[in-house]
This record gives structure tokens, sequence and C-alpha cells, in this order.
């Protein structure tokens, strides 16, 4: 029998590995869309929805009106029913996307010892979540590169089957494309792709003029390297193996460096109106859930509010 090219043999293991993992993820997609819907379902309580005053057509309440507002503001029908002036408000309306990022890469598959869920667990939870609640407030849902937005109330089941069926290589930041300026973006990731990339990424996303939040979602042996004694490391993505003699001795230098990367990112996406924070996996993931949701509302009742910082 002659032997596979080497072609035949690349793709051979690409077939393989596209298996184990799409089997990987079959398994446990389950488990996180309950979890995403349990924690929507608990934080969707206290919220109020996007109901608001403001440019749109559908009418929405009378409200009294305020001296010193144009005139042309009253609703003479209305007030001529009572004793006050009242001015006739319309539902706060946009056309808007939401493009969410899960980060579904390999080094998004760690998990140190007591912790619950691994990064790429975390991270679909809350892409899940988040598209529910999104989606119950009337914006469309998208996924760059593997699912066009949609409103569909079972936004959910939609991306859950759409990353099942993805056949492309698990990359960690999302595909290059041009959103309209009215859309925003959240992308969940590790972000320890070279600041480089990082960068070019968010000059892409911002080009027309897109607002989005980036979160760092890390495990906590991530934050703080506890790690003594002789260690091997393998890098997920194809950077190789590094062995530490006394791995004790390397933890200044790399809390050092990850404080460094994230204040290059930090930056950027600050001269961008970005937002950007970090997310350790020990904590709550409603946490996080209503930061995004809470930063999304105040970003479009009163444009862009950059704040750069810690959350869960």
């Amino acid at each position: 029998m002659a032997a596979a090219a080497p072609h035949d043999s690349l793709e051979i293991v690409a077939v393989r590995r596209a298996d184990g993992e799409s089997r990987t993820l079959a398994a446990s997609l389950p488990r996180l869309v309950l979890e995403a819907r349990r924690i929507a379902a608990n934080v969707i309580h206290g919220l109020h929805g996007r109901r608001r005053a403001g440019a749109g057509e559908s009418f929405w309440q009378y409200r009294r009106f305020v001296s010193g507002e144009p005139a042309q503001n009253v609703d003479w029908r209305r007030s001529a029913r009572d004793d006050h002036l009242y001015v006739r408000e319309q539902e706060w309306e946009a056309a808007h996307t939401v493009w969410l990022w899960p980060d579904r890469s390999p080094s998004m598959a760690f998990a140190s010892k007591g912790v619950r869920d691994s990064k790429l667990e975390r991270a679909m939870i809350v892409t899940f979540a988040l598209a529910e609640l999104l989606v119950a407030g009337g914006e469309r849902v998208g996924v760059p590169g593997l699912m066009i937005p949609t409103a569909s109330r079972s936004v959910i089941d939609k991306m859950a089957q759409a990353m099942l069926h993805d056949t492309a290589a698990r990359a960690s930041l999302p595909p290059s494309f041009v959103p309209t300026s009215l859309s925003e973006i959240v992308v969940l990731s590790d972000f320890w792709s070279p600041i480089a990339e990082i960068k070019s990424m968010l000059a892409g996303l911002s080009s027309s003029g897109a607002h989005g939040t980036l979160v760092q979602v890390v495990d906590p042996a991530e934050e703080t390297f506890p790690y003594s004694g002789r260690i091997e490391f393998v890098e997920p993505e194809g950077g190789g193996v590094i062995t530490a003699g006394r791995a004790e001795r390397w933890a200044e230098d790399y809390v050092a460096r990850v404080a460094a990367h994230r204040e290059e990112i930090r930056l950027e996406a600050g001269r961008l109106d970005w937002l950007f924070s970090t997310h350790t996996t020990s904590r709550s993931a409603a946490e996080l859930l209503l930061y995004l949701h809470s930063g999304m509302m105040v970003s479009k009742g009163a444009g862009p509010t950059v704040k750069a910082g810690r959350i869960a």
C-alpha cells in the first residue's frame, strides 16, 4: 500500500482533531446552554429591558411638559383633556446589532485545579446568556464569521449548532470584518495573543466607528503563577514546551509581564473608546454578565463610556 502524501496526512490529522473537538463540544454544550439560561433568567429579573424615551416611531408614554422645552413638543390634543401640558414620547429605537466573539482556541481549554469552569466554558456560558438577554431586549445578535445577526428567541440553540458544525480553525481573535457604526462588539478571550495582533484587530473593528468591549477571561493560576519546583509548561497553540527548574523564581517576572501586556491592551482600547476589563473564572459568571449588559445600556443611552479596569 502506497504511503499517504504529505497533504493527505495533514488532512487526516485535521479531520481527526476536528472530530475530537466537535465531540468534546457536543458533550459539554448541554450543560453550558442550561447554565447560560439559568444565569440569564436570574439576571433578567433585576433588569427593566431597554424601553426608554428617544428617537423612534412607536408611542411609549405621555409626560408632563417641562418649562424651557420647545413649545412644538406639546401634544395639544392630550393636553386639552387636562389642566397640564403633556409631551408625547416615542419609544427609543435603533438599528442595532451586537456581535459576540467567544475565543474557542486551544489555550481557552485550560482550567487549574479546583476551578469549575475552564476559560472556554466560562466564555461560552456568558456569550450564550448575553445573547439571550439581548434578544429579549429586542436586539440582534451575531457571531463574526459563524452566524449572521438574528433576533430569534432560539438564539442560544442557533449559536450552539453553528459552533458544533464549525470546521474552521479555532482562532483566538475574531476574523476581519467591518461592522456598522451602530454595532457593538464583545470579545471574550484570554488575549494572550501578541499585542500587534490585538491592535490590528481593534483597528479593523473600530474603523467604521463601532464600539465594543474586550474582556480578558483568565484562570486564577494565570493571575498568580502558583508554581514551584521543576515544572514543564506546554504552550497549547504551537509554541512548544518550556521547562522551569525552579518555577517559583519566575513568578515575579511573569506577573510583571502580564501587567505590562494588559496595560498595552488597556491603552489601545481607551484610545479607540472601547472598554477593557478582566474576569477570573473563580468568580461568578453572573457578575460578568451584569457588567456587559449594563455597560451596553449606558453606552446606548449616553454615548460610549470608556472605563478600563477589573471586574469579577
